[in-house]
């Protein structure tokens, strides 16, 4: 890898700061001041920026307990982006698997690895995610039957995919579903007359939610929960 990829890649500083650094006589590798930004770095070479050493990140993978009022985007725009909840470094090489409203809450994936990314996301791959939803009209049973054969939502061709609905009261349910079009929760169950009041993602695939993870906290997935998508 040439060496001012590697500088922006295991540290903060942009492919221009990192060529200053390397004309500043800042970088060394293998204890050897090196001001060419073309140097190719081979596995094993120590560098060093201002003589602490630097390494690459691995692919990265993470569980976050969304609280409302910010954005599953990797900017800040009207609400502050999750990653900004994120305190590792170089987060900016992280992206969001699949999206949550400004207003929901729960379970959201964070990782660097693209391909499992797709995995965790893609209706193709019928990953289900659970939702606990409470609504602002009584449940009925025969919804359960509603959500498992499809819902028509306006604007889109055909039904849903078929979905789980477990009733737990008269206002609250959990609901599993396999794809993720825009506001599809909160569409489907309006689509029945109903509206969604509170949202909630405890689980995708078999990824749940941890339980001492408070709103705003997060930790890194266990091998065995990236293994599982």
């Amino acid at each position: 890898m040439r060496l001012d990829k590697f500088i922006t890649e295991a540290s903060e500083l942009s492919r221009s700061l990192a060529k200053k650094a390397l004309h500043r006589g800042d970088v060394t590798c293998d204890g050897v001041i090196v001001k060419d930004s073309g140097f190719k770095v081979e596995p094993g070479t120590k560098v060093c920026l201002e003589g602490r050493e630097l390494s690459l990140f691995g692919v990265r993978y993470l569980m976050l307990n969304k609280p409302v009022d910010t954005i599953c985007s990797t900017i800040d725009e009207v609400y502050p982006s999750v990653l900004s909840l994120i305190d590792v470094e170089k987060a900016s090489n992280l992206h969001i698997a699949g999206r949550l409203d400004a207003d929901t809450t729960g379970l959201v994936l964070i990782t660097s690895d693209g391909q499992w990314s797709h995995r965790a996301t893609s209706p193709k791959k019928d990953c289900g995610k659970r939702y606990l939803v409470e609504v602002a009209e009584p449940l009925d049973e025969s919804l359960i039957e509603t959500f498992a054969e499809g819902i028509a939502l306006r604007n889109e061709d055909g039904l849903t995919k078929p979905a789980t609905l477990e009733i737990i009261d008269s206002h609250h349910a959990r609901l599993t579903i396999t794809e993720g079009k825009y506001h599809q929760v909160k569409r489907m169950f309006a689509a029945t007359g109903n509206a969604v009041i509170n949202l909630h993602r405890e689980c995708v695939g078999s990824i749940e939610l941890d339980p001492g993870l408070a709103l705003g906290e997060w930790r890194y997935l266990t091998q065995a929960e990236i293994d599982s998508i």
